[in-house]
């Protein structure tokens, strides 16, 4: 039987030195899909900024590697400023292009989700923008329900 991909890959804790790898899966998304409404390639410096932001909340941003490349991450930032959305994140998940269908989104959430919990995280929401089958059907698989379709709030490469 062969070893499923995701059975290859690691899951650990973001570092400093991880911000070229993500910067350089985010900004294909950045630059080339509507997954992201960022316009524009956001710098490594920039992505060590945020890695640290969500750090600073005491909150998980994980990456998965596989044969010492980092293939994809996952992390959760704050939901609201309100402190009673306190135990609310929302969660965010990346899959390098070339990589997609291989279980690293799933062996992301498989380690962020029971970090959230750890951290006594009551509900995690997921922003998706449409079209996108892949993350519909990973937030899905882990137990996400479709509770609002927010029609035309963001434009991105001439499209609403």
């Amino acid at each position: 039987m062969a070893v499923h991909d995701s059975e290859k890959t690691t899951v650990r804790a973001a570092a400093p030195k991880d911000a070229d790898a993500v910067a350089a899966i985010y900004n294909h998304f950045v630059l080339r899909t509507i997954v992201t409404f960022e316009e524009e390639a956001v710098s490594p410096a920039e992505i060590a900024r945020r890695m640290d932001d969500v750090r600073t909340a005491s909150l998980p941003w994980l990456v998965a590697e596989r044969v010492g490349a980092v293939v994809g991450f996952a992390y959760a930032t704050a939901w609201r400023t309100r402190r009673g959305y306190r135990y609310s994140t929302e969660v965010t998940v990346y899959v390098a292009p070339d990589e997609g269908r291989r279980g690293i989104g799933s062996r992301l959430y498989e380690e962020l989700i029971p970090a959230l919990q750890a951290r006594g995280i009551h509900a995690a929401l997921g922003g998706i923008a449409l079209p996108n089958d892949a993350s519909v059907a990973l937030h899905e698989k882990f137990g996400f329900k479709k509770v609002a379709h927010f029609e035309q709030v963001g434009v991105k490469f001439d499209r609403w």
